[in-house]
């Protein structure tokens, strides 16, 4: 299949993926559009494809795609027009004493370790069921797998990316991946420190993503995908105006998101 709009789009082929498990939906299948090959992209490629709903992980460009189901829906926050509730605002004044230092991508045991712990927090069943006289081995093997897959899925890009770290007193807290386009940023992935308690990490740095494109005179902050029936994706629709994108055009407002029968 190939890319049909717009000059720059025209070398840029994309390819349709085999089915995997959904990771939002349980008991779902699911399917990816893959641009290719991804060397290829450019910033100004990828600001043009990010407006028809695709995003990146690593040097990987691509879109849901699914035979039977539209849930994901790329959302942005439109900037000038943002109006955050008493919430938000609440969690943005709680973090101000967060430093914030930006980076160029690339990989750093700090940020790794934050990583580790934060998905560890997140998916532990997956840690505890090394077990045996060979778990040792199979941790280490493991471990170099995880260092492979995190710098793989961060800290690499084709296109204007950043890191941009939120420290306590110089400890490590939070840690973002922001791809800035051609009219606003894009954020990519966020982790943080788990044992923080009565924090709200997330809403502030949402927040934070939002005010820092408004002082660069972006129009909007991309936030990926807003899925109606996921717990860890319909936070998205919390921060107003919010644009979806429904087939090819942006609009405004909540929309009802159902299966294709």
């Amino acid at each position: 299949m190939s890319m049909s709009s717009g000059s720059s789009l025209e070398k840029i082929e994309c390819y349709l993926t085999a089915e995997y498990c959904c990771s939002y939906l349980p008991q779902q299948s699911a399917q990816s559009l893959i641009t290719a090959p991804p060397h290829v992209i450019t910033a100004h490629q990828y600001s043009s494809l990010i407006k028809q709903g695709f995003r990146r992980s690593g040097k990987f460009v691509y879109k849901p795609h699914c035979q039977t189901c539209r849930e994901c829906i790329p959302v942005r926050i439109v900037l000038a027009d943002f109006a955050p509730n008493r919430s938000q605002q609440r969690a943005y004044k709680k973090h101000q004493n967060l430093t914030t230092t930006i980076l160029p991508i690339g990989f750093h045991d700090a940020h790794y370790a934050l990583y580790r712990a934060y998905q560890k927090a997140r998916h532990a069943d997956v840690h505890d069921s090394l077990s045996g006289e060979n778990s040792a081995h199979t941790e280490e093997r493991s471990l170099q797998d995880d260092i492979e897959q995190y710098k793989n899925f961060l800290c690499q890009s084709s296109v204007e990316s950043v890191l941009v770290e939120f420290r306590d007193q110089g400890q490590l807290k939070m840690l973002s991946v922001i791809d800035i386009v051609n009219d606003g940023i894009s954020a990519v992935y966020t982790f943080y420190d788990t044992r923080d308690k009565n924090v709200s990490y997330g809403t502030y740095n949402v927040m934070w993503q939002a005010t820092w494109a408004q002082s660069l005179h972006f129009r909007y902050l991309y936030l990926g995908y807003f899925i109606k029936e996921s717990k860890k994706m319909a936070y998205k629709q919390n921060y107003k105006p919010l644009e979806m994108l429904i087939d090819v055009a942006w609009q405004q407002g909540s929309i009802p998101i159902k299966n294709i029968s």
